[in-house]
C-alpha cells in the first residue's frame, strides 16, 4: 500500500468543491454575524476530561484519543464543537444575560455517522446561551431556516420534537433513571412498537396508553397537537411542551414546504432538555440541519446556562445549495 493513501472515510477536498465550501462558510458566518452571533474558534484538540464533559459524554465512542507527549495526559480530538462553545461561554466569557456565539471548523469521528461518507465533518453552527424561554428556540430555529435560504437550499421539510413529553411520562410512570427508562427511550427512538408495548405492559393504564400513543403521534403539526392533547395525560410538563411546539410550528410554518411533529423523535436523552428540530430537503436522506435545547450545558464548567442551538455540515450543503462552483 502506498504511504500516501489516506485512512478510510478520510479524503482531500479538491476544487471546485473546496471553493464552494469556503463561499458557503463565509456566507453563513456573515449571516450569523448580522443576527448578533460572534465567532469563536475552539482548538481541534483538548484534554479528554474537558472534551467529554457535559454533552460530550455522548460522544466518547466517536472521539479519537491520543497521549500528549508534553504532559502525559490523555487528549481527545473533537467530535463535535458544541461542548467546546459551551465551555467558552461558561468559563471564558462568563457574560451576564444572553450570549450568541457561532463557529466553523472540522470535527473528526472514529466511525462514519449515518449515511455520511466521511469521518471528518466540516461543522458550522450557532448557539444561544442565557435565555430559557421558547422565544430563544424560535429565534434559533428561524436563524437555521434563514441560513439555509441564504445559501440557496429550498423546499425545506421541518420535523419538530420535544423530549419534555417523554420525560413527563417517564417521571409519571416512575421509570425515570432506571433500566426501563433506557430501554423505553431506545424503543421509542427506534419506533419499535412491540417493544414499547412489552415495556409498558405492567404500568398503570394511563401511562401504558400514553407510551403506546407516542410512536403514532407523528404528522402535520395541528393534527398531532390535537391528538396529543386528547391522548396524553394532562400534566403541566406535557402542556408546556405541547405549547412550545405550537409556538415553533406557527413561526416556522410559513417558511417551509412541510412541517411535522414527531413526539417519538428522541435523541441525546442525556443532555437534551426541550424542543428539537431537524430540517430535510428533497433528494437527501439525512437531515441537513439539526438543533435542540440543552439547558445546564455549562454546569460542568462552573456555570449552568440555558442553551439552544443548531449545526450544519458544510460539505453536505455544498452538494445541495446550488452555489456556483
Amino acid at each position: 500500500m502506498h504511504s500516501w493513501i489516506l485512512p478510510e472515510y478520510i479524503e482531500d477536498i479538491l476544487p471546485p468543491e473546496a471553493e464552494t465550501i469556503e463561499r458557503l462558510r463565509r456566507t453563513l458566518l456573515d449571516h450569523f454575524r448580522d443576527h448578533g452571533y460572534r465567532l469563536v474558534q475552539p482548538p481541534l484538540i483538548e484534554h479528554l476530561d474537558s472534551l467529554l464533559t457535559g454533552t460530550g459524554h455522548d460522544l466518547e465512542l466517536q472521539t479519537f484519543k491520543v497521549i500528549d507527549p508534553l504532559s502525559g495526559r490523555l487528549l481527545g480530538v473533537r467530535a463535535d464543537i458544541t461542548p467546546q462553545v459551551a465551555r467558552i461561554d461558561a468559563h471564558l466569557l462568563n457574560e451576564p444575560g444572553v450570549t450568541r456565539l457561532c463557529y466553523a471548523g472540522s470535527v473528526l469521528r472514529t466511525i462514519v455517522a449515518g449515511l455520511a461518507q466521511t469521518r471528518e465533518v466540516l461543522q458550522i453552527g450557532a448557539e444561544l446561551y442565557g435565555d430559557p424561554q421558547i422565544g430563544a428556540d424560535r429565534d434559533v430555529l428561524m436563524l437555521l431556516l434563514s441560513s439555509l435560504a441564504a445559501v440557496g437550499v429550498r423546499g425545506l421539510h421541518l420535523d419538530l420534537g420535544h423530549v419534555g413529553v417523554y420525560r413527563a411520562l417517564a417521571n409519571g410512570a416512575h421509570i425515570a433513571g432506571n433500566a426501563s427508562d433506557s430501554a423505553m427511550f431506545a424503543a421509542l427512538r427506534g419506533k419499535d412498537v412491540p417493544a414499547v408495548t412489552e415495556l409498558a405492559a405492567n404500568l398503570p393504564a394511563v401511562w401504558r396508553d400514553a407510551f403506546a400513543a407516542l410512536p403514532t403521534l407523528y404528522g402535520p403539526a395541528d393534527e398531532v397537537l390535537a391528538a396529543a392533547r386528547n391522548r396524553l395525560p394532562d400534566t403541566p410538563s406535557i402542556a408546556v411542551a405541547l405549547s412550545a411546539l405550537e409556538t415553533l410550528a406557527r413561526a416556522a410554518g410559513p417558511e417551509v414546504a412541510a412541517l411535522h411533529i414527531d413526539l417519538a423523535d428522541l435523541r441525546g436523552y442525556h443532555y437534551q432538555t426541550g424542543a428539537s428540530f431537524s430540517v430535510f430537503t428533497e433528494g437527501e436522506a439525512n437531515a441537513i440541519g439539526r438543533g435542540e435545547r440543552y439547558d445546564g450545558i455549562g454546569k460542568a464548567f462552573g456555570r449552568a446556562r440555558p442553551a439552544t442551538g443548531f449545526t450544519l455540515d458544510l460539505r453536505q450543503l455544498a452538494a445541495l445549495s446550488g452555489v456556483a462552483g
